[in-house]
């Protein structure tokens, strides 16, 4: 360690506060270091490095708000993680729920006697939603803000087909580009996709499962999205794919469908925008829009908690302005509200976790063209964003659920007796 000289009294208390904040595990799996160049190695191995760039930083980063101020200061560079930013976002949440009431005063005291950081203007991209919460107005734009980055930076860490949703981790596959592909498949694969059949992709994204669907599965596909950069990539593949007689793509708000009815439908990543408000509209448009005796795959993020999680703070701010995760018991009750018969339920939590972590990896190697594509600020937040969600699924604080819902006809609900077809 390189010791601070008598005139460093800003870099002691940045010192100090660490260890308060930490107790036992400050430095003990990463290093510290300080704008001054004092550096502070782990005790049993680096698996970061935690810098502290200013002597405002820790105040800045660690006074309420503090589901938005910590990831602020990263965002800033007041505050930075240089190496694994999972491990880095869990040793800082653990370190946060473990402040005890007799701890925090001391805590606060030092970061109160810590330099005030200057007046902070807003650079980064945040989110400025309008109108009534989960309104088609507010909604479009919500999606737009998360959605609506330029195409290459999504290039920079999703695979080949951009898919933005929980990979399928088969036995034996070990690439996210394989893994994905597994993913539709299976979920093809459980509502029982035959050719001819008329599919619904409620959230269809940049059109990978639509294109899937129409290609190896002979379907008729219609996918809708409220994103305007994903409905004109969509528009795109399909054209070049000359799948046009059996799969569109429409800008659309699921509430628009009308009187229109398929026979599979699927919904992937999209249910966690839908908010506890609309929960019940969300089943019961899906109810109307399934032909009897049909099956609705319902593939969605939930919070692991007896009432959910509405996204606030950073998240909300910068990555997902409006989300509710909701848990799985409220929906699959939303769900048989609705008329539907609750067929199956697969957590895939692990694979989420893993499917973050190449993402996050892919972020990292492709750095410096995620911030040619928009700017540095932009990766930063998703850098963070993605490695916390991996913290969250890997600790189990989210999970990430397939519910196979039946309509059924007679008593019949259209699945087979076992779940051998899915492995086969």
């Amino acid at each position: 360690m390189q010791l601070a000289t008598a005139g460093d009294g800003e870099v002691r208390r940045s010192i100090d506060t660490l260890r308060t904040l930490f107790g036992p595990a400050f430095a003990r799996d990463f290093d510290v270091t300080l704008w001054d160049g004092t550096h502070i190695p782990a005790r049993e191995g680096a698996r970061f490095t935690l810098a502290i760039n200013t002597p405002f930083a820790l105040r800045a980063a660690f006074l309420p708000p503090i589901d938005l101020n910590p990831g602020r200061a990263y965002v800033e560079k007041w505050i930075d993680i240089q190496g694994d930013a999972e491990a880095a976002v869990d040793s800082l949440m653990n370190a946060i729920g473990n402040v005890s009431k007799v701890k925090a005063p001391l805590l606060l005291g030092r970061l109160l006697r810590a330099p005030k950081p200057p007046a902070y203007a807003e650079q980064a991209p945040a989110a400025k939603l309008q109108g009534a919460r989960h309104s088609k107005q507010r909604d479009a734009a919500a999606i737009g803000f998360h959605y609506d980055q330029p195409i290459e930076f999504y290039r920079s860490f999703l695979d080949s087909q951009l898919v933005y949703s929980c990979a399928y981790y088969d036995d034996g596959i070990e690439t996210l580009e394989g893994a994905q592909l597994a993913k539709i498949d299976y979920i093809l694969k459980k509502i029982g996709l035959k050719p001819g059949e008329d599919l619904l992709d409620i959230g269809c994204g940049w059109g990978a499962l639509a294109l899937r669907a129409a290609q190896r599965f002979g379907a008729r596909v219609l996918g809708i999205t409220l994103s305007r950069q994903q409905y004109a990539e969509g528009l795109r593949r399909i054209s070049n794919a000359g799948l046009a007689d059996r799969a569109r793509i429409e800008l659309l708000d699921y509430r628009d469908l009308g009187k229109r009815v398929f026979d599979k439908i699927v919904s992937v990543g999209m249910v966690e925008h839908v908010g506890r408000e609309r929960l019940a509209m969300y089943f019961d448009t899906a109810y109307r829009a399934l032909r009897t005796g049909g099956l609705f795959l319902n593939h969605g993020i939930a919070h692991v908690g007896a009432s959910g999680y509405r996204v606030t703070g950073f998240m909300a701010r910068y990555v997902f302005p409006d989300g509710d995760l909701l848990p799985i018991a409220e929906m699959t009750r939303a769900a048989e509200r609705a008329g539907f018969e609750v067929r199956d339920i697969e957590n895939l939590r692990e694979h989420y976790a893993r499917t973050l972590r190449a993402w996050t990896a892919n972020l990292e190697a492709n750095w410096e063209a995620a911030i040619a594509a928009t700017d540095e600020r932009t990766v930063r937040i998703w850098r963070l964003y993605m490695a916390g969600s991996a913290q969250g699924f890997a600790r189990g604080r989210m999970a990430i659920f397939q519910s196979l819902l039946a309509k059924p006809t007679n008593g019949n609900a259209a699945v087979p007796p076992t779940r051998r077809n899915l492995y086969a």
